[in-house]
């Protein structure tokens, strides 16, 4: 019985959209103009629901000086580019920091499976220009290429 009464209704559905609309036949101007208004209405409508809300960006984010262009560099947030200015870190190392990880302490980074003895010399090189922050959403995305390809 619910088949059967999904059924009809489905009939009578589509029946009803080839219908013809109830309106006068004469089209004047005014209904030509409060139709021409509700369109407009219902597509602003529409654009307006169809526009993301914008992102909520941290801009005050305290560990900026620490992404790369300062003198120290943050294991867990900056990008493979913070490396490049650290001679022997990239591509090696560096693809390896940035790909492993969140780090506790800086002494995590030695027990990056992988690791050659050559590549821990050079991050013993630059040990103490590197810091631990916590690990935030909007840097972490973009560690490991942000637009640099090899």
């Amino acid at each position: 019985v619910n088949m059967k009464l999904a059924i009809i209704s489905a009939l009578v559905a589509s029946a009803a959209a080839f219908a013809p609309n109830a309106q006068p036949a004469a089209q004047t101007a005014l209904n030509a103009e409060s139709d021409r208004r509700a369109f407009l209405g219902a597509a602003a409508a529409f654009g307006a629901a169809a526009v993301p809300m914008a992102a909520n960006a941290m801009v005050d984010y305290d560990g900026i000086v620490n992404l790369g262009g300062g003198a120290q560099v943050d294991l867990n947030n900056a990008n493979v580019r913070a490396y490049l200015r650290m001679k022997g870190m990239y591509p090696g190392a560096a693809g390896k920091i940035v790909t492993h990880g969140p780090y506790k302490t800086v002494g995590d980074v030695y027990n990056i499976p992988g690791l050659t003895a050559g590549e821990k010399e050079v991050i013993k090189k630059y040990e103490s220009r590197f810091v631990v922050g916590k690990p935030a959403p909007e840097y972490v995305i973009d560690r490991i290429n942000n637009g640099l390809y090899r």
